[in-house]
């Protein structure tokens, strides 16, 4: 039985030469960056080469590049950190409704400390309405965290035109851009942000490396207290090997991204024509030019979602509905949007990456076509 991965939004195989890159690293890069003998210099030259590799991808300054251990940590310590700095100018913050669980925490914990949070909502397409954001800034708002392309439907979100909007009130900007970066370019001053994360196991790293965007002179409170690493921002001793592997990685997808965008939209939208073929009633979310180039978010009027992929386990991907004690529960995404439980609950997010083939498509196709006569 042929197994077609198509659950790309939730991790990346780590690419060859990202696999390289590590293991050299494990063997001759190993030594503490902060050493200052040989084998600590060698470590941290590799460290810093890693950390320009990721400022060239963002169009970013090498100083404003932090290592973190994932997306996770990066949107907590913006989110908490940020707001520690900045709670003597005021104490809410504005959000989205489709945001990942990674922010939408933190700034439920936040809510819990006394400050105030403005989540607000998305159209049927996923994305967030400018007014919304206009209508929910205050005089003592801090910061605004919009994420750059939801996980689930792939939708792009208007970071820049929001920058721009927020900024003449002095807000600092955030974006999660953890299921963007290495599927479109992105540039840190076109999108006019002052902190962006990064997940490395989203673009062919590993896991357990992320990176934080934070521009030169945005305030950052410190979380955590130890030695001075990153800036004191993110202390303990490097994973120089971890951080070899994002850099590496982010040279990797920048050689080809246009070329590469480009033929994972072909494949995505064949597989939407092939599915459409198949007789049975779907919507699709989201508005094809305005989703990143490898997510289809589908659903299935009527149908269970889960029930599809047990009845196609060749198919690896997610669903839009998740199970928590015994009970299916829509996703918070699709929920935001406005989709109905019955489509919600028939919803497939079907991902393509690199490694994605035009026979792949096709095997997918017809693996959910058996699927969905069994019921």
């Amino acid at each position: 039985m042929s197994e077609i991965y198509l659950d790309y939004n939730a991790t990346t195989p780590v690419a060859k030469p990202v696999r390289e890159a590590v293991d050299v690293a494990l063997k001759e890069k190993w030594g503490n960056p902060s050493s200052g003998h040989r084998f600590g210099q060698k470590a941290k030259k590799a460290l810093e080469c890693a950390r320009a590799q990721v400022a060239s991808l963002l169009n970013a300054d090498p100083t404003e590049i932090l290592f973190t251990s994932g997306g996770t940590e990066s949107n907590n310590l913006t989110i908490t950190g940020v707001c520690q700095a900045m709670s003597g100018k005021g104490r809410h913050i504005i959000t989205t409704r489709i945001e990942h669980p990674s922010l939408m925490n933190p700034c439920l914990h936040l809510l819990e400390q006394g400050w105030d949070v403005s989540f607000i909502k998305v159209n049927s397409q996923g994305v967030v309405d400018l007014m919304e954001v206009e209508r929910a800034l205050r005089p003592d708002t801090v910061l605004v965290s919009v994420m750059l392309a939801n996980n689930e439907t792939g939708a792009i979100q208007p970071v820049a035109a929001i920058s721009q909007l927020v900024r003449k009130h002095g807000v600092l900007v955030h974006t999660d851009a953890a299921q963007a970066v290495g599927k479109i370019p992105v540039d840190v001053k076109n999108f006019g942000v002052d902190y962006l994360s990064i997940a490395g196991h989203k673009l062919y790293a590993p896991k357990g490396i992320g990176a934080l965007y934070c521009r030169i002179g945005a305030p950052l409170g410190q979380l955590m207290f130890g030695a001075g690493q990153e800036q004191g921002l993110r202390p303990g001793t490097e994973p120089v090997p971890l951080a070899v592997g994002l850099g590496v990685a982010c040279d990797f997808v920048a050689k080809d991204i246009k070329a590469e965008a480009e033929r994972q939209t072909g494949l995505r939208e064949k597989l939407y024509a092939e599915l459409s073929k198949l007789g049975y009633p779907i919507i699709r979310h989201c508005d094809p030019e305005n989703t990143i180039p490898n997510t289809l978010s589908i659903g299935f009027i009527g149908k269970n979602g889960a029930k599809i992929l047990a009845q196609a386990p060749e198919i690896m991907a997610s669903t839009g509905s998740a199970c928590h004690d015994r009970e299916i529960k829509v996703s918070h995404v699709l929920a935001a949007m406005g989709v109905s439980p019955k489509v919600a609950l028939g919803t497939l997010r079907l991902t393509l990456g690199r490694g994605t083939t035009e026979s792949d498509i096709e095997i997918a196709a017809q693996a959910i076509g058996r699927a969905l006569t069994k019921g």
